[in-house]
This record gives structure tokens, sequence and C-alpha cells, in this order.
């Protein structure tokens, strides 16, 4: 098995019995962006603080 779907159920195993299907949801979504943050960390797509700071105030200004 993947290790992606490994974090993913074992991560859903430690939710309470009363979740909600959006907290399953939730969980598994969290799970693949990190997932996917560290991917583009490998292949060392990454900017600066300073640079999402900028790109922040362009959406929001």
């Amino acid at each position: 098995m993947n290790l992606l779907k490994e974090t993913a159920i074992e991560s859903i195993k430690r939710l309470p019995d009363g979740c909600t299907v959006e907290d399953i949801m939730y969980r598994i979504d969290l799970i693949a962006q990190v997932y996917e943050g560290l991917k583009d960390a490998e292949a060392a797509k990454l900017i600066t603080t300073e640079e999402l700071l900028e790109r922040i105030d362009q959406w929001v200004g």
C-alpha cells in the first residue's frame, strides 16, 4: 500500500466515532495537501516568504 493511502487510513482511524463525513474529507484533503507540498519541496518548487506575502498583497489588494 502506498504511503499516502496508509497515512490517510491511519488518520481516519484516529477520528472519534461520532465524526462526520466532512471531518473525514477534511482530514483526507489536509493529508493530500501536505504530501503535495512535500513533493513540491523535493522538486525545488518553492518561493520565499517575501514572494508569498507579495502574492497575498496582490490578491487582497
